[in-house]
């Protein structure tokens, strides 16, 4: 990442002196020894850290985003148009930079946003000269790891001009940091933010419930190891030495423990009885506490219980509905931040002044089925509200001759001119 950014000679000493530094939260991959440590579960296998709902809410809002095609318009005093692509548009809709679909891009950085907070995309200008001066324009997007950004609030001007914001990214590859202006980067934050510039990201206000959670799974997961109940007291009189003991347990484990041992017929000694303990998982409403858990994470990142497969209380014309709520009480905050920043940063003045912006295609996560979606299409386009062309684009359907016009029912008349059909004129059929 050379071009667009400039290495800190004086980095660490002037960054001292500035008295609004802002950094995001430390963090750290789901499979480093740092977020071990801090879910206090350092002990924990590596590849046990993962809250499957926590995964799955993850997984839900990146690939939501990524579902959603990227649109460009013009408001005109004519309404709302469909514009020509620009440059920064053409990269969103065939491929930001050479190594990302524009799926794989937004899902990215929607990931990025909601573990660590902040997600930031690099816009990555070229001077093009002219005879008369010259244009920076978009070459490609990169997204920053969010964990290698530092963004600084610079309220002495050691860096430019006061007051204005710059990102450091530091490559962890070479070790080289490099600087940009707020108007290079695109920044893209959690509602969880008290000072506007930064987010925090979910996980702080869900720590004790995702320890929770993990632990839970550990023991379940333990028991399954173990052969889930089949854990027992063997009874005796008398008394063993240590060696006996030890070889007497080990004989018994070799034939309860494992799932693959499950069922099997455990011979007992003479004089010796074994006495089940019959553990369950719905003990101390081990299940109810661990749903409880899921719905809490769930809730938090403004997610369903239907979209973490919870039924219980969903039918088909439920979940529609609960779709519908997603979009509105989740993903409307989420996509306007983002067609906010997207349009700010990707567009010139003159464009904006113009009307020009971007928006999501929201209605690809609000499609119903087939039959539902031909009635609403045919009932906008016989009373006005959609041109033929508009209900078959929407289809997926070339355009059709005359379909680019308003068709009404000729049955309908102003509410203005209601009676007046009856009043003066001649009568024809008289």
């Amino acid at each position: 990442m050379g071009q667009g950014g400039e290495r800190l000679n004086v980095f660490s000493k002037a960054i001292k002196t500035i008295k609004n530094v802002i950094t995001p939260t430390p963090t750290a991959n789901m499979q480093s020894e740092d977020l071990l440590e801090w879910l206090g579960i350092s002990k924990t296998p590596k590849r046990l850290v993962s809250e499957v709902t926590y995964f799955t809410c993850l997984k839900m809002l990146s690939e939501t985003l990524g579902k959603m095609p990227l649109k460009f318009y013009q408001d005109t005093n004519d309404g709302i148009k469909k514009a020509e692509s620009n440059t920064a548009h053409k990269l969103l809709k065939l491929r930001p930079n050479p190594f990302m679909t524009p799926s794989i891009f937004w899902s990215t950085v929607e990931q990025n946003r909601n573990h660590y907070g902040n997600a930031f995309v690099w816009i990555r200008r070229k001077l093009t000269l002219y005879k008369y001066g010259g244009d920076y324009e978009i070459q490609d997007m990169w997204i920053m790891p969010s964990e290698s950004v530092r963004v600084i609030l610079d309220d002495e001007g050691y860096f430019g001009d006061k007051g204005q914001i710059y990102y450091f990214y530091t490559d962890k590859y070479s070790g080289q940091t490099y600087t940009f202006r707020n108007n290079d980067v695109m920044h893209f934050k959690t509602s969880y933010s008290f000072d506007g510039i930064m987010g925090a990201p979910v996980r702080d206000i869900l720590k004790t419930t995702l320890e929770g959670g993990l632990e839970s799974q550990n023991f379940m997961n333990n028991l399954y190891k173990s052969g889930l109940t089949a854990k027992a007291v063997l009874e005796y009189t008398g008394d063993l030495k240590e060696p006996a003991k030890k070889k007497l347990i080990a004989g018994f484990e070799a034939f309860a423990n494992g799932s693959e041992n499950s069922g099997k017929i455990i011979p007992v000694p003479l004089g010796m009885k074994l006495t089940p303990l019959n553990i369950k998982l719905t003990d101390s409403q081990f299940f109810e506490l661990k749903k409880f858990s899921a719905l809490q994470i769930a809730g938090a990142f403004g997610i369903k219980p239907n979209q973490i497969n919870n039924y219980e209380k969903s039918s088909y014309t439920n979940s529609e509905m609960q779709q519908l709520s997603f979009y509105v009480d989740t993903e409307l905050f989420t996509l306007k931040q983002y067609e906010e920043e997207i349009t700010y940063k990707l567009l010139e003045k003159w464009e904006t002044d113009e009307g020009f912006f971007f928006k999501f295609n929201e209605k690809v996560i609000l499609r119903t089925d087939s039959k539902t979606q031909m009635e609403t299409l045919a009932s906008g386009v016989n009373n006005g509200i959609y041109k033929i062309d508009e209900a078959r684009e929407i289809l997926n359907l070339p355009k059709a001759e005359g379909g680019d016009i308003i068709m009404v029912n000729g049955n309908y008349i102003p509410a203005t001119m209601v009676g007046k059909q009856y009043s003066g004129g001649d009568n024809k059929n008289e």
